[in-house]
């Protein structure tokens, strides 16, 4: 889907490394910080992080982004809880 969406190979294979990189821009930096915390640290989603992503999302798009975020950890967990594989 990255790639569909012009991501590179680079990007996709650096993801992790996305604050330092320069081949991301600063709304993509935003979203996928809020990705990383929603997943991994909800509890360090704060006001600094919303207002961040406020500078290049709407409040639609960021309700969308974070209900995004959530379904897709419900199905990465949910299909981990029953030791499934996701399918293409």
């Amino acid at each position: 889907m990255a790639r569909r969406h012009g991501w590179s190979d680079e990007q996709i294979d650096n993801l992790a490394d996305f604050r330092n990189r320069t081949d991301f821009t600063d709304a993509e930096k935003a979203a996928l910080e809020l990705a990383e915390r929603e997943t991994s640290r909800p509890l360090e989603v704060d006001d600094a992080l919303w207002s961040e992503l406020k500078k290049y999302y709407n409040d639609g798009e960021i309700i969308e982004l974070a209900a995004a975020i959530g379904l897709f950890n419900y199905f990465n967990r949910f299909n981990d809880a029953l030791k499934m594989e996701p399918t293409k």
